[in-house]
């Protein structure tokens, strides 16, 4: 019995899901070179008004901190700098969030397009970033007022930092799972041909 192989032409459904596949990977790859771009051009200018040299330039950069290192960033900086930095907080950072999110979840629907529930992630990493920030405006603004920083603020910032890190770490870890299992979706179909 002579059995020729057959090549199988692909469905609708498959075409589509191609095709929506695409769209995200063009959707991700266009949300990252903003977000570069955003970094560069923006967000680096716009922050060097509150910038110093051989210091920390941002609280929600690190991990977490503590009233003394809330303290030390505050009067490193003079009442201009830290208006300025506020008006960082309120507005260009909040923006820097919403397109690192962006960014963030278009990856994650080219991997797992199938799988949106992986969109809360970094979602609640931008939340908890805006919510941080908040508490950071509110520092600053005691601080300025009255020249005392609140305790109970400083814990609330840090540990709403400390959400939104593991949050980004989380984010990286199911884009990082993303790549991986692409990679090995794809050695395998070459080995298919």
């Amino acid at each position: 019995m002579n059995r020729q192989t057959q090549e199988v032409e692909p469905g609708p459904t498959q075409m589509a899901k191609g095709s929506g596949n695409r769209r995200f990977l063009y959707l991700a790859t266009g949300s990252t070179i903003a977000f570069v771009l955003y970094s560069v051009l923006i967000l680096e200018p716009v922050s060097k008004c509150f910038t110093l040299e051989d210091s920390s330039n941002s609280l929600g950069l690190r991990f977490t901190y503590t009233l003394e290192m809330v303290r030390d960033f505050f009067e490193l900086r003079s009442q201009d700098q830290l208006d300025c930095y506020v008006e960082f907080l309120q507005i260009w950072d909040v923006m820097y969030a919403v397109v690192y999110a962006s960014m963030y979840c278009f990856w994650i629907m080219y991997f797992y397009h199938d799988r949106p529930i992986f969109l809360v992630v970094p979602v609640l990493a931008m939340v908890a970033d805006w919510a941080e920030n908040f508490v950071e405006v509110m520092m600053i603004n005691r601080y300025l007022d009255s020249n005392t920083i609140s305790d109970t603020l400083v814990s609330v910032g840090s540990g709403l930092n400390v959400i939104k890190w593991v949050f980004f770490s989380l984010t990286y870890l199911i884009i990082a799972v993303g790549i991986r299992t692409k990679i090995k979706s794809v050695i395998r179909q070459s080995k298919k041909e």
